[in-house]
This record gives structure tokens, C-alpha cells and sequence, in this order.
């Protein structure tokens, strides 16, 4: 990811964070926690321990490297399984964030979270940053016809997609109604309406 675009995300993960923390406090029952994972040239845990939102502070990210997405995919997959997963829990949350196409084994990546029970019944978001990323793996990640990825063409977009990520899926995520039991069908979260992009701003990624 270029350097601007680098920026733009650390600072719509640091404006989402008081919301998102604001979020996991209307609903005290549900311990929200919080990893982060890069994928430039390999895969490695950004936040490596699962640590409360009300606790997270973030560390920015710095450009440059491949785009080893499916690295990072079976990274995560190592995290979904049971255990240190337990078999019932809220469904995790994992939001994708990209501007180009993975430059490694998307599938074999992708093909190890959904062989998890936890991977397969998380709630997956895709946000496409700029207009180079690519929408088919960012897609395929997604999974379901029901939801498309998110674009982000400029800074404003990305800190609004970022916080509807964080906020409103969080909340829906949390609530009692969606702790799905693992022998259940498809995820029973209610996904909340999607933002629009702001088509006023001139800067263009």
C-alpha cells in the first residue's frame, strides 16, 4: 500500500477507535478483543496479542513490499481454531483491507480459514482501497452473494468504512442474538446497511 494511503489508514483506525470503544461498552457482556495483521513481502501479527478494545492503542503501519494475502489469511486461520477458540463464542470480526491483489496463494490461504469452524462462521468485510485493488479476491473472502466489498476511493471513505467496520458489524456481532452454536447453519448476524462512498471529494485514489 503507497504512502498516502498508508496515512489515510492509520489515522481511520485511530478517528474508529473511540467509537468502536464506545460500541463494546453498550454491551458489557460481550469481551471484545482486538488483533491486527500486515501482509507486505510475508505475513506478521501487527498486534499480535488479543487485547480488549477498551485497552488498544494503535501503532501505525509503515508502506512497502508484496501483497502476501493468503500468508496472512492462513496466519489468522492458526488463531480460529479450537483451541484457543472454544467451540461456542461471539463470531469474530475480520475486516480485509487491501489496494492491490494478493502476489502469493490467495487460495491455499483462504481454503485454511474456511476449514475452520471459527473462520467459516466469522463475519468477513472486505474494504478495496483506491481503484487498483482487486474486487474478485476480495470477493471470494467475503463469501456471500449478500455483501459486496466496500470501496474506498479516497481518505473520507476509507475513515467511514473503517468505522461502519468497527462500529456498526461490531455491534451486530455482539449482541446475544448472533453467538451461533457450531452445528448451526449460516451465520445469523444481521449485517447493518452499508455506507456510501463520498463522491464530492476530488482527490481520488
Amino acid at each position: 500500500m503507497a504512502g498516502d494511503k498508508i496515512q489515510s489508514l492509520n489515522f481511520a483506525v485511530r478517528e474508529a477507535l473511540p467509537a468502536m470503544q464506545d460500541t463494546a461498552s453498550e454491551n458489557p457482556n460481550a469481551q471484545v478483543l482486538v488483533r491486527a495483521v500486515t501482509f507486505s513481502s510475508g505475513a506478521r501479527w501487527h498486534v499480535s496479542t488479543p487485547t480488549s478494545v477498551a485497552d488498544f492503542k494503535w501503532t501505525d503501519v509503515t508502506p512497502g513490499g508484496v501483497t502476501d494475502m493468503g500468508t496472512a489469511l492462513a496466519l489468522v486461520a492458526e488463531q480460529l481454531k479450537i483451541p484457543p477458540m472454544t467451540d461456542r463464542a461471539l463470531p469474530p470480526v475480520l475486516v480485509l483491507i487491501s489496494d492491490g491483489g494478493a502476489t502469493d496463494d490467495f487460495g491455499s490461504g483462504l481454503k485454511a480459514l474456511m476449514a475452520e469452524p471459527w473462520g467459516k462462521r466469522a463475519v468477513r468485510i472486505a474494504i478495496a482501497v483506491g481503484r487498483d485493488a482487486d474486487h474478485d479476491v476480495l470477493t471470494r473472502f467475503i463469501g456471500t452473494g449478500e455483501l459486496k466489498p466496500l470501496q474506498a476511493n479516497n481518505a473520507p471513505d476509507l475513515v467511514k468504512q473503517i468505522r461502519w467496520a468497527s462500529t456498526a458489524v461490531l455491534k451486530a456481532a455482539s449482541s446475544p442474538a448472533s453467538t451461533p452454536a457450531m452445528d448451526a447453519g449460516a451465520s445469523n448476524v444481521p449485517i447493518p446497511a452499508v455506507p456510501q462512498g463520498d463522491s464530492t471529494v476530488t482527490d481520488v485514489w
